[in-house]
Protein backbone atom coordinates (compact mmCIF):
# COMPACT_ATOMS: atom_id res chain seq x y z
CA UNK A 1 0.00 0.00 0.00
CA UNK A 2 3.03 2.25 1.04
CA UNK A 3 4.62 2.48 -2.36
CA UNK A 4 1.07 2.61 -4.25
CA UNK A 5 0.18 5.78 -2.29
CA UNK A 6 3.78 7.32 -2.96
CA UNK A 7 3.55 6.81 -7.01
CA UNK A 8 0.43 9.19 -6.51
CA UNK A 9 2.58 11.50 -4.62
CA UNK A 10 4.37 14.80 -5.93
CA UNK A 11 7.64 16.33 -4.82
CA UNK A 12 7.13 20.07 -4.45
CA UNK A 13 10.29 20.68 -2.72
CA UNK A 14 12.85 19.85 -5.22
CA UNK A 15 13.18 19.67 -9.11
CA UNK A 16 10.98 21.78 -11.25
CA UNK A 17 8.03 23.14 -10.35
CA UNK A 18 5.86 23.98 -13.68
CA UNK A 19 5.70 20.75 -14.73
CA UNK A 20 4.15 19.53 -11.25
CA UNK A 21 1.43 22.20 -11.04
CA UNK A 22 -0.85 21.20 -13.77
CA UNK A 23 0.04 17.76 -12.00
CA UNK A 24 -1.35 18.64 -8.90
CA UNK A 25 -4.32 20.99 -10.17
CA UNK A 26 -5.56 19.05 -13.21
CA UNK A 27 -6.53 16.21 -11.06
CA UNK A 28 -7.97 18.83 -8.28
CA UNK A 29 -10.42 20.49 -11.37
CA UNK A 30 -11.09 17.09 -12.39
CA UNK A 31 -12.31 16.26 -9.18
CA UNK A 32 -14.51 19.58 -8.48
CA UNK A 33 -15.85 19.23 -11.96
CA UNK A 34 -17.26 15.72 -11.31
CA UNK A 35 -18.56 16.30 -8.61
CA UNK A 36 -19.87 19.60 -9.70
CA UNK A 37 -21.31 17.36 -13.24
CA UNK A 38 -22.32 14.93 -10.27
CA UNK A 39 -24.59 17.55 -8.49
CA UNK A 40 -25.57 18.87 -11.59
CA UNK A 41 -27.12 15.13 -12.13
CA UNK A 42 -29.80 16.57 -9.62
CA UNK A 43 -30.87 19.17 -11.54
CA UNK A 44 -31.13 17.64 -14.93
CA UNK A 45 -32.59 14.47 -13.86
CA UNK A 46 -35.72 16.45 -12.30
CA UNK A 47 -35.56 18.74 -14.59
CA UNK A 48 -36.54 16.06 -17.62
CA UNK A 49 -38.31 13.31 -15.36
CA UNK A 50 -40.11 14.90 -13.01
CA UNK A 51 -43.33 16.03 -15.33
CA UNK A 52 -45.42 19.09 -15.04
CA UNK A 53 -43.31 19.82 -11.90
CA UNK A 54 -39.39 20.20 -13.75
CA UNK A 55 -39.66 24.08 -13.73
CA UNK A 56 -40.41 24.11 -10.13
CA UNK A 57 -38.02 20.87 -9.20
CA UNK A 58 -35.18 22.61 -11.00
CA UNK A 59 -36.09 26.39 -9.55
CA UNK A 60 -35.94 24.62 -5.74
CA UNK A 61 -32.58 22.62 -6.22
CA UNK A 62 -31.22 25.91 -7.53
CA UNK A 63 -32.62 28.63 -4.65
CA UNK A 64 -30.58 26.52 -2.47
CA UNK A 65 -27.40 26.67 -4.21
CA UNK A 66 -26.08 29.87 -2.40
CA UNK A 67 -27.08 28.46 1.03
CA UNK A 68 -25.45 25.30 0.27
CA UNK A 69 -22.59 26.77 -0.63
CA UNK A 70 -22.40 28.81 2.31
CA UNK A 71 -22.10 26.11 4.44
CA UNK A 72 -19.46 23.97 2.34
CA UNK A 73 -17.16 27.00 1.34
CA UNK A 74 -16.51 27.97 5.03
CA UNK A 75 -15.66 24.12 5.73
CA UNK A 76 -13.59 24.03 2.52
CA UNK A 77 -11.80 27.07 3.94
CA UNK A 78 -11.24 25.12 6.86
CA UNK A 79 -10.11 22.46 5.41
CA UNK A 80 -7.55 24.31 3.31
CA UNK A 81 -6.33 25.40 6.87
CA UNK A 82 -5.62 21.98 7.45
CA UNK A 83 -4.01 21.51 4.11
CA UNK A 84 -1.58 24.21 4.97
CA UNK A 85 -0.14 23.23 8.43
CA UNK A 86 -0.13 19.60 7.39
CA UNK A 87 2.25 20.52 4.34
CA UNK A 88 3.63 23.14 6.78
CA UNK A 89 4.74 20.41 8.98
CA UNK A 90 5.79 17.81 6.48
CA UNK A 91 7.82 20.59 5.09
CA UNK A 92 9.59 21.18 8.39
CA UNK A 93 9.98 17.23 8.68
CA UNK A 94 7.69 17.45 12.07
CA UNK A 95 6.01 14.28 11.98
CA UNK A 96 4.16 14.78 15.37
CA UNK A 97 2.79 18.23 14.14
CA UNK A 98 1.43 15.93 11.26
CA UNK A 99 -0.24 13.40 12.98
CA UNK A 100 -1.53 15.88 15.36
CA UNK A 101 -3.45 17.90 12.47
CA UNK A 102 -4.47 15.47 10.40
CA UNK A 103 -6.44 13.55 12.92
CA UNK A 104 -7.85 16.50 14.43
CA UNK A 105 -8.72 17.75 10.81
CA UNK A 106 -11.20 14.19 10.57
CA UNK A 107 -13.20 14.61 14.33
CA UNK A 108 -13.03 18.22 13.75
CA UNK A 109 -15.27 17.59 10.23
CA UNK A 110 -17.63 15.15 11.50
CA UNK A 111 -18.43 16.94 14.68
CA UNK A 112 -18.74 20.42 12.93
CA UNK A 113 -20.86 18.64 10.31
CA UNK A 114 -23.17 16.97 12.84
CA UNK A 115 -23.41 20.77 14.53
CA UNK A 116 -24.35 21.88 11.19
CA UNK A 117 -26.74 18.93 10.65
CA UNK A 118 -28.71 19.48 13.92
CA UNK A 119 -28.74 23.52 13.45
CA UNK A 120 -29.67 23.44 9.62
CA UNK A 121 -33.17 21.75 10.60
CA UNK A 122 -33.55 24.74 12.70
CA UNK A 123 -33.23 27.28 10.21
CA UNK A 124 -34.12 25.54 6.62
CA UNK A 125 -37.37 27.50 6.76
CA UNK A 126 -36.60 31.00 7.83
CA UNK A 127 -33.25 31.31 5.88
CA UNK A 128 -35.21 30.32 2.43
CA UNK A 129 -38.30 32.54 3.34
CA UNK A 130 -35.28 35.56 3.80
CA UNK A 131 -34.45 34.40 -0.25
CA UNK A 132 -38.06 35.31 -1.39
CA UNK A 133 -38.16 31.47 -2.94
CA UNK A 134 -41.74 31.42 -4.88
CA UNK A 135 -44.28 30.27 -2.71
CA UNK A 136 -44.91 27.03 -5.20
CA UNK A 137 -40.87 26.30 -5.08
CA UNK A 138 -40.93 26.30 -1.29
CA UNK A 139 -42.08 23.79 -0.10
CA UNK A 140 -40.27 21.32 -2.88
CA UNK A 141 -36.90 23.31 -1.58
CA UNK A 142 -37.15 23.13 1.86
CA UNK A 143 -37.48 19.14 1.59
CA UNK A 144 -34.51 19.05 -0.92
CA UNK A 145 -32.31 21.34 1.79
CA UNK A 146 -33.47 19.27 4.90
CA UNK A 147 -32.24 16.13 3.56
CA UNK A 148 -29.27 17.65 2.08
CA UNK A 149 -28.06 19.40 5.70
CA UNK A 150 -28.54 15.81 7.08
CA UNK A 151 -25.83 14.81 4.95
CA UNK A 152 -23.11 17.34 6.35
CA UNK A 153 -21.20 15.21 8.16
CA UNK A 154 -19.76 12.95 5.63
CA UNK A 155 -20.05 15.83 2.72
CA UNK A 156 -17.24 17.66 5.12
CA UNK A 157 -15.83 14.46 6.18
CA UNK A 158 -14.43 13.99 2.57
CA UNK A 159 -13.55 17.47 2.19
CA UNK A 160 -11.10 17.18 4.91
CA UNK A 161 -9.42 13.90 3.90
CA UNK A 162 -9.20 14.93 0.43
CA UNK A 163 -7.29 18.37 1.87
CA UNK A 164 -5.48 15.57 3.72
CA UNK A 165 -4.21 13.79 0.48
CA UNK A 166 -3.61 17.08 -1.24
CA UNK A 167 -0.84 17.94 1.58
CA UNK A 168 1.37 15.49 0.68
CA UNK A 169 0.26 16.16 -3.31
CA UNK A 170 -1.41 13.12 -3.88
CA UNK A 171 -4.71 14.68 -5.77
CA UNK A 172 -5.49 11.27 -7.51
CA UNK A 173 -6.93 8.96 -4.79
CA UNK A 174 -9.69 11.63 -4.13
CA UNK A 175 -10.88 12.33 -7.83
CA UNK A 176 -11.14 7.86 -7.54
CA UNK A 177 -13.19 7.86 -4.77
CA UNK A 178 -15.39 10.75 -6.11
CA UNK A 179 -15.58 9.15 -9.78
CA UNK A 180 -16.70 5.95 -7.69
CA UNK A 181 -19.31 7.79 -5.26
CA UNK A 182 -20.53 10.07 -8.67
CA UNK A 183 -21.42 7.31 -10.56
CA UNK A 184 -23.36 5.84 -7.73
CA UNK A 185 -25.27 9.28 -7.38
CA UNK A 186 -26.25 9.11 -11.06
CA UNK A 187 -27.60 5.72 -10.47
CA UNK A 188 -29.75 6.38 -7.18
CA UNK A 189 -31.15 10.01 -8.67
CA UNK A 190 -32.44 8.02 -11.90
CA UNK A 191 -33.67 4.93 -9.73
CA UNK A 192 -35.14 7.49 -7.19
CA UNK A 193 -37.08 9.91 -9.47
CA UNK A 194 -37.66 7.73 -12.58
CA UNK A 195 -38.59 4.21 -10.45
CA UNK A 196 -39.73 5.39 -7.07
CA UNK A 197 -41.54 8.49 -8.83
CA UNK A 198 -39.42 10.75 -6.24
CA UNK A 199 -38.69 14.45 -6.87
CA UNK A 200 -36.19 16.35 -4.89
CA UNK A 201 -36.02 14.38 -2.19
CA UNK A 202 -34.61 11.48 -4.22
CA UNK A 203 -31.81 13.65 -5.58
CA UNK A 204 -31.10 14.74 -2.08
CA UNK A 205 -30.87 11.19 -0.42
CA UNK A 206 -28.78 10.34 -3.54
CA UNK A 207 -26.57 12.82 -2.94
CA UNK A 208 -26.06 12.28 0.58
CA UNK A 209 -25.40 8.63 0.25
CA UNK A 210 -22.97 9.36 -2.51
CA UNK A 211 -21.02 11.54 -0.18
CA UNK A 212 -21.05 9.31 2.53
CA UNK A 213 -19.19 6.29 0.10
CA UNK A 214 -16.97 9.10 -1.17
CA UNK A 215 -15.90 9.76 2.76
CA UNK A 216 -15.83 5.80 3.73
CA UNK A 217 -13.17 5.16 1.04
CA UNK A 218 -10.78 7.82 1.84
CA UNK A 219 -11.24 6.83 5.42
CA UNK A 220 -10.39 3.22 5.08
CA UNK A 221 -7.35 4.19 2.32
CA UNK A 222 -5.93 6.47 5.23
CA UNK A 223 -5.94 4.04 7.73
CA UNK A 224 -4.28 1.21 5.42
CA UNK A 225 -1.38 3.43 4.44
CA UNK A 226 2.40 4.36 6.03
CA UNK A 227 2.29 7.49 5.09
CA UNK A 228 2.40 10.36 7.60
CA UNK A 229 -0.72 10.80 7.21
CA UNK A 230 -2.27 7.32 8.45
CA UNK A 231 -5.25 7.37 10.28
CA UNK A 232 -5.23 5.68 13.37
CA UNK A 233 -8.50 5.11 15.16
CA UNK A 234 -6.87 5.61 18.90
CA UNK A 235 -5.31 8.71 17.86
CA UNK A 236 -8.65 10.18 16.78
CA UNK A 237 -9.16 13.14 19.02
CA UNK A 238 -8.77 17.47 18.98
CA UNK A 239 -5.23 18.56 19.72
CA UNK A 240 -5.75 22.17 20.82
CA UNK A 241 -2.55 23.48 19.23
CA UNK A 242 -3.49 21.83 15.70
CA UNK A 243 -7.00 22.97 15.75
CA UNK A 244 -5.81 26.43 16.89
CA UNK A 245 -3.21 26.39 13.94
CA UNK A 246 -6.08 25.34 11.44
CA UNK A 247 -8.79 27.73 12.42
CA UNK A 248 -6.12 31.05 12.36
CA UNK A 249 -5.71 29.62 8.54
CA UNK A 250 -9.43 28.44 7.84
CA UNK A 251 -11.47 30.30 9.25
CA UNK A 252 -10.24 33.26 7.28
CA UNK A 253 -10.56 31.14 3.84
CA UNK A 254 -13.24 29.95 4.67
CA UNK A 255 -14.74 33.31 5.39
CA UNK A 256 -13.47 34.58 2.34
CA UNK A 257 -15.24 31.57 0.10
CA UNK A 258 -18.13 31.96 2.55
CA UNK A 259 -18.54 35.57 1.86
CA UNK A 260 -19.09 34.90 -1.38
CA UNK A 261 -21.95 32.70 -1.03
CA UNK A 262 -23.25 35.47 1.36
CA UNK A 263 -23.27 37.84 -1.01
CA UNK A 264 -24.61 35.30 -3.73
CA UNK A 265 -27.64 34.81 -1.05
CA UNK A 266 -28.41 38.32 -1.33
CA UNK A 267 -28.40 37.87 -5.45
CA UNK A 268 -30.45 34.77 -5.17
CA UNK A 269 -32.73 37.15 -3.11
CA UNK A 270 -33.21 39.58 -5.91
CA UNK A 271 -33.35 36.95 -8.92
CA UNK A 272 -35.87 35.15 -6.53
CA UNK A 273 -37.90 38.28 -7.19
CA UNK A 274 -37.76 38.05 -11.12
CA UNK A 275 -40.30 34.78 -10.97
CA UNK A 276 -39.42 31.04 -11.29
CA UNK A 277 -38.54 31.04 -15.21
CA UNK A 278 -35.53 33.10 -14.11
CA UNK A 279 -34.46 31.34 -11.36
CA UNK A 280 -34.50 27.99 -13.02
CA UNK A 281 -32.39 29.59 -15.86
CA UNK A 282 -30.05 31.48 -13.40
CA UNK A 283 -29.59 27.82 -11.46
CA UNK A 284 -28.84 25.99 -15.31
CA UNK A 285 -26.14 28.29 -15.80
CA UNK A 286 -24.69 28.27 -12.68
CA UNK A 287 -24.03 24.36 -13.17
CA UNK A 288 -22.38 25.03 -15.97
CA UNK A 289 -20.21 28.40 -15.18
CA UNK A 290 -18.92 26.54 -12.49
CA UNK A 291 -17.14 24.48 -14.57
CA UNK A 292 -14.39 26.82 -15.51
CA UNK A 293 -14.14 28.11 -11.88
CA UNK A 294 -12.98 24.59 -10.98
CA UNK A 295 -10.47 24.68 -13.49
CA UNK A 296 -9.44 28.28 -12.41
CA UNK A 297 -9.62 27.48 -8.27
CA UNK A 298 -7.37 24.41 -8.86
CA UNK A 299 -4.42 26.32 -9.99
CA UNK A 300 -5.05 28.04 -6.58
CA UNK A 301 -4.82 25.66 -4.24
CA UNK A 302 -2.13 23.85 -6.17
CA UNK A 303 -0.45 27.29 -5.36
CA UNK A 304 -1.57 27.30 -1.41
CA UNK A 305 -0.22 23.70 -0.98
CA UNK A 306 3.27 24.03 -2.99
CA UNK A 307 3.79 27.29 -1.45
CA UNK A 308 3.18 25.98 1.91
CA UNK A 309 5.55 22.91 1.95
CA UNK A 310 8.34 25.65 0.78
CA UNK A 311 8.10 27.89 3.17
CA UNK A 312 7.69 25.20 5.87
CA UNK A 313 11.17 23.99 4.61
CA UNK A 314 12.45 27.70 4.29
CA UNK A 315 12.47 27.69 0.36
CA UNK A 316 10.89 31.21 0.18
CA UNK A 317 12.60 31.55 -3.56
CA UNK A 318 10.69 28.44 -4.49
CA UNK A 319 7.51 29.78 -3.12
CA UNK A 320 7.68 33.06 -5.34
CA UNK A 321 8.28 31.30 -8.43
CA UNK A 322 5.47 29.03 -7.36
CA UNK A 323 3.25 32.23 -7.70
CA UNK A 324 4.31 33.39 -10.85
CA UNK A 325 4.00 30.00 -12.49
CA UNK A 326 0.51 29.52 -10.83
CA UNK A 327 -0.79 32.58 -12.64
CA UNK A 328 0.45 31.73 -15.86
CA UNK A 329 -0.68 28.29 -15.94
CA UNK A 330 -3.99 28.89 -14.52
CA UNK A 331 -4.39 32.04 -17.06
CA UNK A 332 -3.61 29.51 -19.56
CA UNK A 333 -5.93 26.71 -18.79
CA UNK A 334 -8.88 29.31 -17.50
CA UNK A 335 -8.63 30.72 -21.00
CA UNK A 336 -9.47 27.20 -22.95
CA UNK A 337 -11.95 26.03 -20.24
CA UNK A 338 -13.91 29.58 -20.64
CA UNK A 339 -13.89 29.33 -24.31
CA UNK A 340 -15.32 25.68 -24.40
CA UNK A 341 -17.98 26.72 -22.29
CA UNK A 342 -19.07 29.41 -23.67
CA UNK A 343 -18.82 27.97 -27.32
CA UNK A 344 -21.02 24.83 -25.87
CA UNK A 345 -23.29 27.11 -23.74
CA UNK A 346 -26.89 26.66 -25.46
CA UNK A 347 -26.01 22.76 -25.73
CA UNK A 348 -25.47 22.50 -22.25
CA UNK A 349 -28.21 24.83 -20.99
CA UNK A 350 -30.20 22.55 -22.96
CA UNK A 351 -29.36 19.34 -20.90
CA UNK A 352 -30.78 20.91 -18.01
CA UNK A 353 -34.43 22.76 -19.12
CA UNK A 354 -35.13 22.80 -22.83
CA UNK A 355 -37.28 25.63 -22.46
CA UNK A 356 -35.94 28.63 -25.03
CA UNK A 357 -36.70 31.19 -22.45
CA UNK A 358 -35.40 29.26 -19.95
CA UNK A 359 -31.81 28.68 -22.08
CA UNK A 360 -32.09 32.73 -23.74
CA UNK A 361 -31.80 33.51 -19.96
CA UNK A 362 -29.19 31.22 -19.18
CA UNK A 363 -26.57 32.43 -21.91
CA UNK A 364 -27.14 36.20 -20.50
CA UNK A 365 -25.52 35.10 -16.89
CA UNK A 366 -22.76 32.79 -19.10
CA UNK A 367 -21.61 35.59 -21.29
CA UNK A 368 -21.61 38.32 -18.27
CA UNK A 369 -20.06 36.54 -15.54
CA UNK A 370 -17.01 34.28 -17.84
CA UNK A 371 -15.41 36.73 -19.16
CA UNK A 372 -14.80 38.40 -15.93
CA UNK A 373 -12.94 34.60 -14.70
CA UNK A 374 -9.56 37.20 -15.29
CA UNK A 375 -10.21 39.06 -12.66
CA UNK A 376 -11.22 36.33 -10.60
CA UNK A 377 -8.23 34.27 -11.64
CA UNK A 378 -5.72 36.99 -10.18
CA UNK A 379 -7.09 36.93 -6.85
CA UNK A 380 -7.33 33.34 -6.26
CA UNK A 381 -4.11 31.96 -6.89
CA UNK A 382 -2.24 35.83 -5.25
CA UNK A 383 -4.94 34.80 -2.42
CA UNK A 384 -3.53 31.17 -2.60
CA UNK A 385 0.16 32.25 -2.45
CA UNK A 386 -0.69 34.32 0.57
CA UNK A 387 -2.37 31.69 2.64
CA UNK A 388 0.45 29.76 1.88
CA UNK A 389 2.34 31.39 4.17
CA UNK A 390 -0.16 31.53 7.18
CA UNK A 391 -1.06 34.84 5.59
CA UNK A 392 -5.30 34.50 5.41
CA UNK A 393 -6.48 36.96 7.52
CA UNK A 394 -5.54 39.89 5.10
CA UNK A 395 -7.39 38.25 1.98
CA UNK A 396 -10.69 37.51 3.83
CA UNK A 397 -11.61 40.88 4.72
CA UNK A 398 -10.69 42.25 1.53
CA UNK A 399 -13.00 39.84 -0.22
CA UNK A 400 -15.62 40.95 2.16
CA UNK A 401 -15.19 44.35 1.24
CA UNK A 402 -14.93 43.70 -2.39
CA UNK A 403 -17.32 40.90 -3.30
CA UNK A 404 -19.81 41.19 -0.44
CA UNK A 405 -19.81 44.87 -0.23
CA UNK A 406 -20.58 45.68 -3.38
CA UNK A 407 -22.78 42.88 -4.41
CA UNK A 408 -25.13 44.44 -1.39
CA UNK A 409 -24.81 47.21 -2.00
CA UNK A 410 -25.52 46.78 -5.67
CA UNK A 411 -29.03 44.66 -4.64
CA UNK A 412 -30.01 47.15 -2.95
CA UNK A 413 -29.16 50.47 -4.44
CA UNK A 414 -28.77 49.94 -7.97
CA UNK A 415 -31.50 46.51 -9.23
CA UNK A 416 -34.55 48.72 -7.60
CA UNK A 417 -33.85 51.04 -10.00
CA UNK A 418 -33.83 48.46 -12.74
CA UNK A 419 -35.54 45.25 -12.04
CA UNK A 420 -34.27 43.21 -14.68
CA UNK A 421 -31.87 39.85 -14.46
CA UNK A 422 -29.17 41.95 -17.12
CA UNK A 423 -28.80 44.55 -14.11
CA UNK A 424 -27.98 41.48 -11.32
CA UNK A 425 -25.47 39.74 -13.62
CA UNK A 426 -23.50 43.65 -14.00
CA UNK A 427 -22.50 43.52 -10.54
CA UNK A 428 -20.55 40.23 -10.93
CA UNK A 429 -17.68 42.02 -12.82
CA UNK A 430 -17.62 44.88 -11.29
CA UNK A 431 -16.95 43.21 -7.81
CA UNK A 432 -14.92 40.60 -9.28
CA UNK A 433 -12.35 43.58 -10.62
CA UNK A 434 -12.32 45.23 -7.75
CA UNK A 435 -11.58 42.57 -5.58
CA UNK A 436 -8.76 41.70 -7.80
CA UNK A 437 -7.16 44.89 -7.52
CA UNK A 438 -7.63 44.53 -3.71
CA UNK A 439 -5.93 41.71 -3.32
CA UNK A 440 -3.16 42.64 -5.44
CA UNK A 441 -2.76 45.63 -3.26
CA UNK A 442 -2.30 42.87 -0.14
CA UNK A 443 0.27 41.06 -1.68
CA UNK A 444 2.52 44.18 -2.68
CA UNK A 445 2.25 45.20 0.62
CA UNK A 446 3.32 42.35 2.49
CA UNK A 447 5.66 41.04 0.25
CA UNK A 448 5.64 37.89 1.76
CA UNK A 449 9.01 36.89 -0.17
CA UNK A 450 11.07 39.64 1.07
CA UNK A 451 9.13 39.28 4.28
CA UNK A 452 10.65 35.69 5.43
CA UNK A 453 13.29 35.97 2.83
CA UNK A 454 15.80 35.63 5.80
CA UNK A 455 14.63 31.69 6.05
CA UNK A 456 16.21 30.93 2.91
CA UNK A 457 19.54 32.66 4.36
CA UNK A 458 19.18 30.33 7.59
CA UNK A 459 18.27 27.20 5.82
CA UNK A 460 20.94 27.67 3.65
CA UNK A 461 23.84 27.62 6.18
CA UNK A 462 22.29 25.11 8.06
Amino acid sequence: MEKTIRKHEIDMLHGSIWNKLPLFALPVAATAILEQLFNASDVAIVGNFTGDARTVAVAAVGANGPIIGLIVNLFIGIALGANVVIANAIGCGDDKAVKHAVHTSIVFSVLGGAAIALLGQLIASPLLSILNVPEDVFPYALLYLRIYLLGMPVILLYNFEAAIFRSIGDTKVPLAALAISGVLNVLLNLFFVIVLHMTVNGVAIATVAANAVSAALLYVRLTHTDQKVRVEWKSLRIDGASLKRILSIGVPAGVQSAVFSFANIVIQSAINSLGTVVIAASSAAFNIEILAYDVLNSFSQACTTFVGQNYGAGQIKRCKKTMQLSLLEDAIATFVAVVVVLLSAKSLLAIFNNDPEVIAIGYVRLATILPAYGFCLLYEILSGYLRGFGISLAPALLTMLGVCGIRIAWVKFVFPTSMTFETIMQVYPISLGVTAVLILCAVLIYRPSRRFASLETETADK
